[in-house]
């Protein structure tokens, strides 16, 4: 049995951003109550927690992530009362609740910052980023990082938005103030945090420049060795950790700004984080030796360094995984990657709609929402793409929302939809669900050892998952022809049957070679 301390490295964690999953009253937007009304559909697709992304009172500048109040809903979200009930149900069905965290920066609403900038003199004067002149720093949303406000003579900073200034992290009280916000959730029963960047949480001292670096964009033409990764992350990751241990099984992952290697192995830790995203298996291409090499990497910080991989193939802020790699609206390929995310030794982050293979939207320039689609269309058109409404059912607006929803639902709802795919045994839906009843079933596939197996051809990955006597044998075919795969040798001694397949299904038996149909799964076990 796993420790319950430890639920999140075994556990598979899906991802809700709250406008888009189920609007309980009609006006468009999900909210609380209609993510509480999906729960059972969750416990029966089989995760073990849903990451809430910010659900708290904003302006919206960007879409919930500029906050003005960390610790209460927003009310076209629900209340706090619903928050509590939505927990208490969510724990009742073993699923437990990680909310997204945005610590660096608030909404330039936030009260907060209205004190901040009406003086020098103010009590919160020096709560956020203020300075005489601007120094080189670029906004990662485009344009200078700093906004002139006229009752201080000064200007403020904010790595994203103007409407998002970062808070002062060296002040002591703000130091205390958002470590409060950390203590709120965590008293009102969640189970732990998704930090939003994080690594960027203090910026140098000095406020020294940026060196030059080739980039296509302001932003991307700095080494940014000044505006992130700071020394004084690691006390305050030291501090957090012991806030959160104080609470048996809470856990915090960060979203990893700029990540790296480097960056992985410096912020996790027993007395640090217990997981952050790098993001390299997210960008892999579909291709066998890409995804081969982002595995490597994770599995090299977990031999040397103990740090538990994280896996993730998609999240709010790129095209959805039908989107990059699916052709039209033939889920084979989707089956190949829900395969291999959810048979490799790490936690599989899984976003809302992938498990029945949601495509991004199409918008207009007119109809873009989302402020760097807006800002730097036709070049890039935003995040609005991947965050449209899930698609429940064949009824108006896919079953979201009784009402008009806040961005459109993809047309092909009308066939693509969880009723649908729930009827259907060969559906994307039905194999994620087999493929998360296997996980549990075997030890194997949730802690056990990992090992890739060679193969004589680059476009299939093979390779073999080991706990005690349990043994899986898993092989993904990257291309649309069937293939027979020899097997090595270190694996032919053994009689194998079939698990789970796209294709032929083997009695138990001796294996020298798997006939693998086109984009073909097969996962094989021993016992």
């Amino acid at each position: 049995m796993t420790e319950p301390s430890l639920w999140w490295r075994e556990g598979i964690i899906y991802q809700i951003y709250p406008r888009s999953f189920s609007d309980s009253n009609g006006d468009g937007l999900g909210d609380l109550p209609g993510i509480l009304s999906r729960l059972d559909y969750l416990a029966d697709l089989g995760v073990d927690a849903i990451w809430l992304s910010p659900f708290y009172p904003t302006p919206d500048a960007d879409f919930g992530y500029d906050v003005s109040d960390h610790t209460d809903v927003d009310p076209r979200f629900g209340s706090l009362a619903d928050f509590d009930r939505l927990l208490d149900e969510a724990h009742a069905r073993g699923l437990r609740v990680i909310l997204d965290l945005v610590l660096n920066h608030t909404s330039d609403r936030h009260p907060w910052f209205l004190e901040s900038r009406s003086s020098r003199e103010n009590p919160r004067a020096d709560w956020y980023l203020w300075r005489d002149r601007p120094n080189n720093w670029q906004s990662v949303f485009g344009g200078r990082a700093w906004t002139y406000v006229p009752e201080r003579d000064q200007y403020y900073y904010h790595m994203f938005l103007p409407q998002q200034p970062d808070v002062n992290w060296r002040n002591p009280e703000v130091r205390r103030a958002q470590l409060d916000v950390v203590r709120f959730w965590l008293a009102r029963g969640v189970d732990g945090f998704r930090l939003d960047v994080f690594n960027v949480y203090f910026k140098d001292e000095a406020f020294r420049e940026n060196p030059f670096r080739p980039g296509l964009r302001a932003f991307d033409r700095q080494r940014h060795i000044y505006d992130a990764d700071r020394p004084e992350m690691i006390p305050l990751l030291r501090e957090l950790r012991a806030i959160l241990d104080e609470r048996p099984g809470r856990y915090a992952v960060g979203e990893t700004f700029l990540s790296t290697p480097e960056k992985i192995i410096r912020y996790c830790g027993p007395d640090r984080l217990h997981a952050a995203f790098h993001f390299r298996f997210l960008r892999s291409p579909f291709a066998p030796r890409a995804f081969r090499k982002a595995i490597e990497e994770w599995e090299r910080l977990y031999a040397e360094h103990g740090i538990w991989p994280n896996y993730v193939l998609g999240n709010h802020d790129v095209p959805r995984m039908a989107t990059r790699y699916a052709h039209g609206e033939d889920d084979a390929r989707l089956k190949v990657l829900m395969a291999l995310l959810l048979t490799l030794r790490g936690t599989p982050f899984l976003y809302y709609g992938e498990e029945i293979g949601m495509r991004d939207i199409r918008l207009r320039r007119s109809e873009i929402l989302d402020p760097p689609g807006r800002k730097y269309w036709p070049f890039y058109k935003g995040r609005d793409g991947c965050r449209s409404p899930m698609q429940w059912d064949d009824s108006p607006h896919a079953g979201f929302t009784t009402g008009t929803p806040w961005l459109p639902v993809h047309p092909n709802y009308t066939h693509r939809n969880v009723s649908s795919q729930q009827e259907n045994p060969a559906s994307l839906l039905n194999f994620t669900r087999q493929l998360i009843a296997l996980r549990k079933e075997y030890a194997a596939l949730r802690r056990g050892e990992f090992e890739f197996l060679p193969t004589p051809t680059r476009q299939v990955m093979l390779y073999r998952r080991r706990e005690g006597d349990e043994e899986i044998l898993i092989a993904l075919n990257f291309v649309a022809r069937p293939l027979r795969l020899s097997l090595p040798a270190s694996v032919t001694a053994r009689s194998w049957h079939t698990l789970l397949s796209t294709g032929t299904v083997f009695p138990s038996r001796p294996l020298t070679a798997l006939d693998l149909d086109s984009y073909g799964v097969h996962i094989l076990g021993t016992r």
